[in-house]
């Protein structure tokens, strides 16, 4: 039935675009030059009364009154009145208002009044007719049975929904001041390969291409960090990449395959530099697009002003899951307080692995306020420096918000025959069964064999970070067209 009447209401537009083109008019129109937007003209109405503006957008509502009609119309930056009058058009002209329908792009002029209720409002001297909408928009878009169809047709979500529309212009905001912010700081923007012929970076699954000339297999990137350590080689102190990463994994409210990270990487810097980085970046992300350095997320509210608070993983795992892993000593007793926790380990598993699954397990969720978590297992850090007192674990943190991981960071491992030596380990992992450990990458021990000055590298998944600044609870409603199944 919802089939039949939507074919009936295209039938009856596409007669109007006929119409239309019968009476000389084209209904996919010309360029129009509008002199405002209309917030511009309701937020600067004391100097536009009475005052002619011209304006360009979609028609949201009509409301015909014979000799007089209203409606809404919808630009980049919100909606205004429009009031049309038969003696001010002309007949001919007014009667045209018959082929209109909600949807519709027109140009209009005229000066700017306010009705006798209080609303500002253009009175349309002229108009022209732009572009004619051939789909009805929905009258019943918001709601959870809708919801998949948003994300697949998100340009009608942006058209109908003011939130979705504010997201996404927020969003671009938030990655334009990370560049402002770093390029303050003196960092360079650099372009590393998305196709690469080794995934290193992250442990993460790939996606595989394959290139027909070169007849090899390529990986889309799970990050940009063993490039961008090579341009600290080469002697660029102060770098940064803001791009996509693809990983193939599982898809949840904070995971989708393909995201936005920035990774930030500063020579002569460690762990610690990177952590004031952090804090501080998201903050003038706060402070400058939102005006405000508290923001609520899912009914919580997170003040993001720096300094944050710092805790080791093995604090935080003896707090929220009471075990110390500063007394266990060795992999058997790290698996035997597994087993008596009820935790189930999917295979041979060594004391950091184990530690990693207490905290996952046990401690992320309680991390609601902004926080880092510092000193990581050298088992799940296999490019991070570590601890000469304490050679099991890394100078490596996460930072947390709302219980979810937004940032990750370490002091870099810049020793060839160290990093070597882990890449090794890290094969025997995937020789064993382990398709996240990550690859040997030859070039890259060069590159460190050359040299690489201490450094402290940073990542941080913009997708999250635009999530709680907007308060949205899905990942999928900050990116524009995220990964969906086919239909």
């Amino acid at each position: 039935m919802e089939q039949e009447q939507l074919n009936e209401l295209m039938k009856a537009r596409r007669q109007k675009l006929h119409q239309l083109k019968e009476k000389g008019i084209d209904p996919f129109g010309k360029k129009y030059v509008a002199s405002h937007y209309s917030a511009d003209i309701i937020a600067h109405f004391d100097e536009l009364e009475n005052k002619g503006v011209s304006l360009a957008g979609r028609l949201m509502s009509i409301r015909r009154h014979g000799k007089a009609t209203f409606a809404d119309l919808q630009d980049y930056k919100g909606r205004i009145q429009l009031y049309f009058r038969l003696d001010q058009l002309g007949e001919e002209k007014y009667s045209l208002i018959e082929l209109f329908d909600i949807g519709d792009f027109i140009g209009v002029e005229g000066p700017v009044f306010r009705t006798k209720k209080g609303e500002i409002t253009v009175a349309v001297h002229d108009y022209r007719f732009l572009t004619k909408s051939l789909r009805p928009l929905p009258e019943k878009w918001h709601g959870l049975k809708d919801i998949e169809l948003r994300y697949r047709q998100r340009y009608v979500d942006l058209i109908v929904n003011e939130k979705t529309r504010q997201t996404f212009i927020y969003r671009s905001k938030i990655i334009q001041t990370m560049r402002d912010v770093l390029n303050e700081w003196g960092f360079l923007e650099m372009e590393t390969p998305i196709m690469q012929p080794i995934a290193g970076g992250a442990l993460a699954r790939p996606f595989i291409t394959y290139h027909n000339a070169l007849g090899i297999n390529l990986y889309l990137r799970i990050a940009t960090e063993l490039h961008l350590k090579r341009l600290l080689v080469g002697g660029l102190d102060k770098v940064y990449e803001i791009g996509r990463i693809f990983r193939n994994e599982g898809i949840s409210p904070f995971h989708n395959p393909e995201f936005t990270s920035v990774e930030i990487y500063q020579s002569y810097a460690d762990y610690e530099d990177m952590m004031h980085i952090t804090e501080n970046l998201i903050y003038q992300c706060a402070v400058r697009v939102l005006g405000k350095s508290e923001v609520t997320f899912q009914g919580e509210t997170f003040d993001l002003t720096p300094p944050w608070p710092r805790s080791t993983m093995i604090e935080v795992v003896r707090k929220y899951a009471g075990v110390d892993f500063s007394k266990i000593d060795d992999d058997a007793g790290a698996v035997a307080a597994a087993r008596e926790a009820g935790l189930e380990l999917e295979r041979e598993s060594t004391w950091g692995e184990i530690l990693n699954l207490f905290f996952e397990t046990y401690c992320e969720e309680q991390l609601r306020q902004p926080i880092f978590i510092l000193d990581y297992p050298i088992d799940i850090s296999p490019l991070a420096k570590k601890i000469e007192s304490n050679p099991r674990l890394t100078y490596r943190f996460e930072a947390f918000i709302a219980g979810k991981e937004v940032a990750n960071a370490f002091t870099e491992l810049n020793d060839p025959i160290d990093q070597r030596e882990r890449f090794e380990r890290q094969l025997a992992r995937r020789e064993a069964g382990d398709e996240e450990a990550h690859a040997m990458d030859e070039d890259f021990v060069t590159a460190l064999e050359y040299g690489m000055p201490p450094a402290g590298g940073l990542g941080i998944g913009i997708d999250r970070i635009v999530m709680i600044l907007t308060d949205n609870p899905s990942i999928r409603d900050v990116i524009l067209f995220p990964t969906l199944k086919p239909r």
